[in-house]
């Protein structure tokens, strides 16, 4: 958000697999801007997501305020059986990107016909290896089968193609747990715990007809009870006495807090109430993604993107985050990842120009990969 107040970027496309659930499909609309009353970055949104963050003001009370579209499409894998576009690449099908490629700088230039439409290189939409022509209309072998089917490379494409043209610069960001995601709070807590959490943090959304006096209230409600969690866990560190817990528990909502801190207090005699609060903040409407893929379905996922990559202009700039250090990607599988995700770029885009700005023992990637000529 702060990059869109900034006036950087207006529009977002939000990629996921069908695992990541936690903003409603579709097209969003916004406005973004400076809280008059607060001074913080705020939005007009009304999708729980940002509800439930107490993020949401009404237009009226932004400054400087500025339009963003967030576009959230589903991409599913390949269909199982047709193989890695990305580890199986032939000759001929780097010959083709290339000239393909070739193809879109001459349209820029001004060479090519200009009764020829920006999408008629739906050529390069063919299908995984190992697939025929009977396995689907649209032959790009993602989803179900049909040509606009939710998820698969066509529908992909269109959708995208409203918001990315040859001419328009825009960034690619892939984050590598989107191949492979781990909820790391679930391995940190029992299932009883986290339940507890799930009701202390619990988020009751306004109607769908909410009008604004209602959206207020919804959002002050939730503020109030965020901060209050936030307190009580602070005072917790300090003095997490029966005392101490008590008082806290005759707040609204929070009659379980004593059971949690005696569980949390059996296996741990000095619990990190900062990490308790963090893993509570996760558990509002959709709790964290948590799925972790076998290398065939990563596989898969790479041929899905591979497949829609290829059609779409060439980005100006492609960051990667390892999300690793905070394990939402499998640390044990987040370097082989990392590898067949910058061999799937290559071969798309020709050689990169990598550049690694993190320490493979301590910090976290953010993989920078401006474009190779």
């Amino acid at each position: 958000m702060p990059m869109v107040y900034a006036g950087h970027v207006s529009s977002v496309v939000w990629l996921h697999p069908y695992w990541a659930q936690q903003i409603r499909e579709g097209e969003h609309s916004m406005t973004v801007g400076r809280d008059s009353s607060t001074t913080t970055i705020r939005v007009t949104s009304t999708d729980n997501y940002f509800l439930s963050d107490g993020l949401y003001v009404c237009e009226e009370q932004l400054d400087n305020p500025k339009h963003f579209s967030l576009s959230v499409i589903r991409v599913d894998p390949v269909r199982a059986g047709h193989g890695s576009l990305t580890e199986q690449r032939t000759e001929k099908d780097t010959e083709e990107c290339s000239v393909k490629r070739a193809r879109a700088e001459r349209r820029k230039s001004g060479e090519s016909s200009s009764s020829q439409p920006p999408s008629a290189n739906t050529d390069s939409l063919q299908p995984a290896e190992g697939s025929t022509a009977e396995d689907g209309a649209d032959g790009d072998g993602a989803g179900g089968g049909g040509v606009d089917d939710e998820g698969s490379t066509s529908y992909i494409v269109k959708r995208i193609s409203s918001f990315v043209s040859e001419t328009e610069p825009y960034i690619l960001d892939v984050d590598l747990d989107f191949f492979s995601c781990k909820n790391p709070f679930k391995e940190l807590y029992t299932q009883e715990e986290y339940a507890i959490l799930q009701e202390l943090y619990s988020f009751r959304g306004p109607r769908l007809d909410a009008d604004e006096e209602e959206l207020g209230e919804c959002v002050d409600h939730r503020i109030r009870q965020l901060e209050d969690l936030e307190a009580a866990f602070a005072d917790l560190l300090d003095d997490d006495g029966e005392e101490t817990v008590t008082r806290w528990a005759t707040n609204p909502g929070m009659d379980s807090l004593p059971q949690l801190v005696s569980s949390l207090k059996a296996r741990n005699s000095c619990p990190d109430y900062e990490m308790v609060h963090q893993a509570g903040l996760t558990c509002d409407t959709v709790e964290l993604p948590h799925h972790i893929s076998s290398d065939e379905e990563i596989g898969r996922l790479l041929s899905a993107v591979q497949l829609f990559l290829k059609v779409l202009p060439k980005p100006t700039l492609v960051t990667l985050s390892r999300s690793s250090l905070d394990e939402y990607c499998p640390v044990e599988q987040v370097d082989s990842i990392q590898r067949r995700v910058l061999a799937m770029l290559e071969g798309l885009y020709g050689a990169l120009d990598v550049h690694k700005d993190y320490d493979n023992s301590s910090t976290e990637t953010g993989e920078q990969l401006p474009q190779g000529s």
